[in-house]
């Protein structure tokens, strides 16, 4: 899932919000949505996802063989044809990959790095995807840049960064979370609220320039903190954002010692060795699509979603492969159970997420036409953890509609409707065109550890969690499909 940290791709905020929400609010209240009830149908999904699940096998090839789904690499095209295959084994209508250009391929080299001084010692740290390598050992010094106005860093740093290794910033201010936190923890907590408050002009153009300002000075590279503890590294990157020098990210505790070395005024050089490689031309990308096609109005379609790429510091368990587990079991779910929807239930997994939301961007472009038919998408994108309910994106008039439609698998646990508008993943490419579109909440399951790190994989998955997404995911697809009324569109956002 993409976060605030690398957000490549803008999702347009259309006119004309207000006075749309209030007709839909209308027309919701005189024409109430009936959410179908089949008592029948909803036992046979709930039987098939809990008795017969094939999330536990799937989840472990998919990460366990395949492994890592770095946009634009063969691995990432391996697992594009091995879920149109499953699609088919479980009975699709059809299974296809759909292309799209994504921009140039990049591949992660060797990467060695180590402390000259005030110490001699082995650090680790890996390159920021479409990110250069350094062309052989780069050594440096390292310069802590914590100007936060183009006047200041022209004052302190100007002419003065040439062959350092840059460090982005402060640091982000981790507890120990087994000590009393002290006066100088909140110092820290204070100064990291303050640096993510709202910018004025001056910072906020400071932080526009600040790449080019370091390009046009002849940085050896730029050093990111990791972010997170025990060592953990948030990895991102994309090729909408090439970058002309090197960047690494190192752990947070790594990171601030050399923000303290800094501070101390201690001279600190290090060396760092990457050897990463682009492809000479842009690749193509894929979606993988598939659908039960429906007996009445086979032109409106229920879409369920997952992006199945991920970064590749591990296997890309919870972000997104549980996601995308998710999504093909419920297809499975909805065929071995003998669900025969009035609507299309249209299956996508998109590629490309984690680079700016490029594969589901591409496919709203391609499908354009039909979108106005989309009763709704349903996107499943927060780790590994059970769905715990849904929020409802601005969309409080169908408040009613979703307690009514969670209702019958309430014994899959406790789901819950809350006002939200969620962002970060392929949902919000179907915004600007209206079609009511929704990703669903899940339980955390230590998400914020595992996300785009190296601890990312099968080890740190829930398979019964997945299960039970897929299930109540098979149940609400079915719901949309065979509800007697088209959803109204909602605001373009």
């Amino acid at each position: 899932m993409i976060r605030k940290l690398f957000f490549t791709a803008a999702i347009c905020v259309a006119a004309g919000g207000a006075s749309a929400q209030q007709a839909t609010r209308a027309s919701v209240a005189q024409h109430a949505v009936a959410v179908p009830s089949s008592d029948e149908i909803v036992s046979r999904i709930i039987q098939e996802g809990t008795h017969h699940s094939h999330v536990d096998q799937d989840l472990s090839y998919l990460l366990d063989v395949i492994g890592p789904r770095l946009a634009g690499t063969p691995e990432m095209r391996r697992a594009n044809e091995w879920t149109q295959q499953k699609f088919k084994e479980y009975g699709m209508d059809r299974a296809d990959l759909e292309s799209f250009k994504f921009g140039v391929g990049w591949a992660r080299g060797p990467m060695s790095m180590r402390m000259l001084a005030p110490q001699h010692r082995e650090m680790i740290g890996v390159s920021w995807a479409w990110a250069p390598g350094t062309n052989g050992p780069l050594a440096g010094n390292v310069v802590y840049l914590d100007a936060r106005t183009r006047g200041e860093f022209d004052r302190r740093f100007a002419g003065k960064l040439r062959g350092a290794w840059v460090m982005i910033g402060p640091s982000y201010p981790i507890l120990n979370p087994d000590a009393v936190p002290t006066h100088a923890d909140t110092v820290r907590l204070d100064s990291l609220r303050k640096s993510q408050a709202v910018r004025n002009d001056d910072e906020s153009h400071y932080q526009q320039v600040r790449g080019a300002l370091l390009i046009q000075e002849g940085i050896a590279g730029a050093i990111r903190d990791g972010g997170k503890d025990f060592g953990l590294l948030t990895m991102s990157g994309s090729p909408l954002a090439v970058l002309p020098y090197p960047m690494i990210v190192i752990g947070n505790e790594d990171y601030t010692q050399l923000e303290r070395l800094a501070q101390r005024g201690e001279a600190t050089r290090i060396e760092v060795d990457i050897k990463n490689t682009f492809t000479p031309n842009p690749v193509d990308q894929s979606n993988t699509v598939a659908e039960i096609r429906g007996t009445e109005k086979p032109d409106e379609v229920v879409l369920l979603g997952a992006h199945l790429d991920s970064w590749d510091l591990a296997t890309g368990g919870t972000d997104n492969g549980t996601g995308a587990i998710a999504v093909l079991e419920a297809a499975r779910i909805l065929k071995a159970a003998g669900v025969q929807p009035k609507r299309t239930i249209r299956f996508v997994l998109f590629g490309a997420e984690e680079e700016g939301l490029m594969g589901s961007q591409a496919y709203t472009a391609a499908h354009e036409k039909e979108l106005g038919k989309f009763q709704a998408v349903l996107v499943l994108d927060n780790g590994t953890g059970s769905i715990t309910g849904m929020a409802l994106q601005g969309r409080e008039e169908l408040r009613d509609m979703w307690k009514a439609m969670l209702q019958p698998a309430a014994q899959l646990g406790p789901l819950i409707i809350r006002s939200g508008v969620k962002t970060g993943t392929d949902h919000l490419a179907f915004g600007p065109y209206g079609v009511p579109n929704f990703n669903y909440d899940q339980a955390t399951r230590g998400y914020n550890h595992t996300h785009h790190s190296q601890v990312d994989d099968y080890s740190h998955t829930v398979p019964a969690d997945v299960a039970q997404a897929a299930t109540i995911m098979a149940i609400n697809a079915w719901q949309f499909a065979d509800m007697k009324d088209f959803l109204p569109r909602g605001p373009k956002q």
